[in-house]
């Protein structure tokens, strides 16, 4: 039996900007932990990954929508970085809703890079210490937040990351968010 197993996550992203790995290390290596992951985009069409933010990268097809989705559904959030997919994605009110709706019922709730933007949308990241790309410390203090320079910060039911060098730990303390 994988440790993952009966577990549901859904990770969700726009249809384009995800920074590849981000989406596509979290998918796998849940899924290889025997979760079944759902990935959710705002369109029905392919996601448009990143390489860097500038290079193209491989396509994700995306198995429903945003709108199409209920945080009961799930036990945990992934929300990948990209800065054009996390830009995009903290300016749509049903994802942030979603973000709200996981933190609320006490649920993990996952972000790298800059994905946390996403979360401080969401207004649920004041009083916790996170991590995220260090470009967003000045948001993540600004939205009452301490911000931390390390590969992964688990504060109450928020796990976060700064980068893809951080998947290995990232991927890690979702898991163990999940089996404690």
């Amino acid at each position: 039996m994988a440790a993952l197993d009966g577990k549901k996550i859904l990770v969700i992203a726009t249809n384009y900007g995800v920074e590849q790995d981000e989406i596509l290390v979290p998918i796998d290596q849940l899924r290889e932990r025997g979760a079944t992951v759902t990935v959710a985009a705002q369109e029905t069409g392919a996601i448009a990954t990143l390489v860097g933010d500038k290079d193209p990268g491989k396509n994700v097809d995306p198995d429903t929508t945003i709108a199409g989705v209920n945080a009961g559904s799930f036990d945990a959030l992934v929300v990948p970085g990209g800065t054009i997919n996390a830009d995009t994605l903290r300016t749509d009110q049903q994802a942030v809703s979603l973000v709200q709706a996981f933190a609320e019922a006490g649920k993990p709730v996952a972000a790298i890079c800059h994905g946390p933007w996403t979360l401080i949308e969401a207004g649920v990241v004041s009083g916790k210490t996170i991590t995220s790309f260090p470009s967003l410390q000045t948001d993540v203090r600004n939205a009452g937040a301490e911000w931390v320079d390390q590969e992964v910060q688990v504060d109450g039911g928020l796990i976060t990351s700064r980068n893809p060098d951080d998947l290995p730990a990232f991927v890690d303390a979702i898991e163990s968010a999940l089996t404690a």
